[in-house]
């Protein structure tokens, strides 16, 4: 299909779409209320891993096809993308946890309990992308507008007024009103940034049940310490004693941060769908092609290329 496409979104989600429509040959507009540094993008982590997402029977691929986009980034210019290839250690987790997609993770190993950092009694090494996030999506930007796409600051209310022959969803928490989806709900995801004693490696030990989880990520200028996973949880003001927990919990794997000097707070809102993602298309509400790409819980930029490649065969049949 030839003609314009709107992405409605400017978080990862959809200028990765965005980029593989204008790439294709479409002329694209992205549409988006916020600026991309008001995105929940901009406030992820954000290590490369499936977390919090389903289907389980069609993340591996999605997942799998961005790493390999991410793993291109690292190698070709990691400054400018802001994707960096950084060793670190899932703890509390196992390879029979997982699902087939961890066969293609290269060098992912199970370590002996002795070398699991902090109090934890299994862990899994690996050698992952961590994407320095307001850079990359600066990045993201400028090959969309390369490409020909345009970055637009308007609201869309209406998807029948969006107004092309294609209309791509990735409205992330937004689409619980816009399409309207009562299955979309928001986990609250609170982080602390602080000077970087001298980490560099990441850690996570991270429940997919439990409302506390403890991570840290060696970014640029700042290490990143969470976190939380609030269920129905939309405070967007951060809270001290949840601030000061996060601190106390990180520095039980590295206690060198217990000292390090905080430079701030972000809160975030995961854009969960109880039915997991949806990607789909359907007839548009006023004539041509509506695809809806949206309900990536905490995930998104780990399946953001993954979904990308999928909405473009949608509109373009290649």
């Amino acid at each position: 299909m030839d003609g314009e496409a709107i992405v409605v979104g400017a978080g990862v989600v959809g200028l990765t779409t965005a980029i593989r429509l204008a790439e294709r040959g479409l002329r694209v507009r992205v549409r988006s209320r916020d600026p991309l540094a008001q995105t929940t993008s901009a406030v992820a982590g954000a290590l490369w891993w499936p977390y919090r997402i389903e289907p389980a029977a069609r993340v591996g691929d999605w997942s799998l096809a961005s790493l390999r986009v991410y793993e291109e980034l690292a190698a070709a210019d990691p400054v400018a993308t802001g994707v960096r290839l950084v060793p670190g250690v899932h703890a509390d987790t196992v390879r029979e946890g997982l699902g087939d997609w961890a066969e293609e993770v290269d060098g992912l190993r199970r370590l002996p309990p002795d070398e699991v950092p902090g109090p934890y009694g299994s862990g899994l090494a690996a050698r992952l992308p961590l994407i320095d996030m307001p850079v990359h999506l600066a990045w993201l930007r400028g090959r969309l507008e390369a490409a020909g796409g345009v970055l637009e600051r308007r609201a869309v209310t209406d998807l029948a007024e969006a107004g092309a022959a294609v209309v791509v969803n990735c409205a992330g928490l937004g689409a619980r009103e816009l399409v309207p989806d009562g299955g979309m709900r928001a986990v609250r995801g609170q982080l602390v940034l602080v000077e970087n004693p001298g980490v560099d490696t990441w850690f996570t030990a991270a429940s997919g049940t439990s409302s506390e989880t403890t991570y840290f990520f060696p970014q640029p200028g700042r290490l990143i310490l969470g976190g939380t996973a609030e269920e129905d949880a939309e405070d967007p003001a951060p809270d001290p004693a949840t601030a000061a927990a996060i601190v106390a919990r990180c520095a039980r794997v590295r206690p060198e941060i217990a000292r390090a000097r905080v430079l701030g707070h972000r809160v975030g809102l995961r854009p969960v769908r109880d039915a997991g993602v949806r990607l789909e298309a359907e007839p548009g509400p006023a004539g041509g092609l509506l695809v809806h790409n949206y309900g990536h819980g905490g995930a998104g930029v780990t399946v953001a290329w993954g979904c990308a490649d999928e909405v473009a065969e949608l509109v373009t049949g290649r």
